[in-house]
């Protein structure tokens, strides 16, 4: 009675798809918890005009493998408010929001797209329950330390000996200058990598004799775009993916390599900064090609790995020290199984992370 059977894609979850809907503030959400068999699940609130049920479907997929292979006690969710990130009226829609899942104990919300330490606090604030907090109120700021950036330059330690670069000299190009690309490019760059190529919404930048990461930094939060920094050309959004690099790091929405622009990526190792940004299609056209790419929910587990030490309340030494660790312990094993058994790097991550889960569930009383 309690052996898990394992028999078609949904075989760990979702668990619960709750839409709701607020007719009078004039917005909706999701949100998906997708498995509790190592505990409560954790994961992100995406805040967009453009999300759907589907795509926090699959984030949340992706959190159940990030939180399991990182060896969490969590399992994987994620929410979507589907309203304008800019809205002056966001508070309001947080604090409804956060009212409307108070008695969903099993998902602990963190920020994500569109959300931030702020809105956790409000969150915090309604219902006792959110990662990500400010620090003035016990929390980790994973945006502010950069939480996700660093885990993904330790990956990027493992990772470029696989892809025969070295990480001293090596150019990244970065799509999605926000929270994670920033964090990301100042790490990296820390390592003595140089950033040869960033982009937002607006546009992307170009410099192949490489840019100053401060500077760029600083042009982007006074003036909200890359694309006004004048030691470099000024591009389309798109075009970042045809730049001539070592390393890219797509940083920002959902499916932005597929199999429109797979063909023109020039990159010898691609970190997923952002969760699901490349289809399968095209994460598979990277192998025959011999691009070597790090799925999701082990390059960028720095946030999550950094919210659960939160959550657990540890210090933030610790948390850096368990990002590190783990996050350079996983790329090493799932690239070692890749290689092994010539697989892709997902599927060898996700072998190893199902069977975690999968154990876990064999506990739980089914009947």
């Amino acid at each position: 009675m309690g052996k898990v059977i394992i028999n078609e894609i949904q075989e760990i979850g979702p668990l619960k798809v709750i839409q709701l809907f607020f007719p009078v503030s004039n917005f909706k959400a999701v949100v998906v918890v997708d498995n509790v068999a190592l505990g409560p699940s954790i994961g992100g609130v995406r805040v967009s005009h453009d999300v759907t049920v589907e795509e926090v479907k699959r984030l949340a997929r992706t959190m159940t493998m990030k939180n399991s292979i990182a060896g969490l006690p969590h399992g994987g969710g994620k929410a979507g408010i589907i309203a304008d990130p800019k809205d002056p009226e966001k508070e309001h829609y947080f604090r409804l929001f956060a009212q409307a899942i108070k008695e969903l104990y099993e998902y602990i919300p963190g920020p994500d797209m569109g959300s931030n330490e702020k809105c956790m606090a409000w969150m915090h604030d309604e219902i006792g329950r959110a990662v990500g907090l400010p620090e003035e109120i016990g929390g980790l700021p994973l945006d502010k330390l950069g939480a996700t950036g660093f885990g993904l330059s330790e990956c990027a330690e493992v990772a470029c000996q696989y892809a025969n670069v070295e990480i001293k000299g090596t150019k990244v190009a970065i799509q999605g200058f926000g929270s994670v690309g920033k964090a990301a490019a100042k790490f990296l760059s820390e390592k003595g990598a140089i950033i040869i190529a960033a982009s937002d919404t607006k546009g992307s930048i170009c410099n192949p004799d490489g840019i100053e990461v401060k500077e760029l930094i600083d042009v982007k939060e006074d003036t909200g775009s890359v694309i006004n920094y004048k030691k470099g050309a000024a591009k389309k959004c798109e075009e970042l993916f045809l730049t001539p690099c070592d390393i890219l790091i797509p940083a920002a929405t959902p499916d932005v390599i597929n199999k429109g622009n797979v063909n023109g990526i020039k990159a010898k190792l691609i970190l997923q900064g952002a969760n699901i940004p490349a289809t399968r299609e095209a994460e598979e056209i990277l192998h025959k090609k011999g691009i070597l790419s790090i799925p999701d929910f082990i390059a960028n587990a720095g946030g999550v790995i950094m919210a659960a030490m939160e959550y657990a309340k540890k210090a933030e030494k610790e948390a850096f020290n368990a990002i590190s660790e783990r996050i350079k312990k996983n790329t090493k094993l799932i690239l070692e199984k890749s290689f092994k058994e010539n697989i892709l790097p997902r599927p060898a991550a996700e072998a190893i992370s199902k069977k975690r889960v999968l154990s876990a569930m064999s506990y739980k009383r089914i009947f």
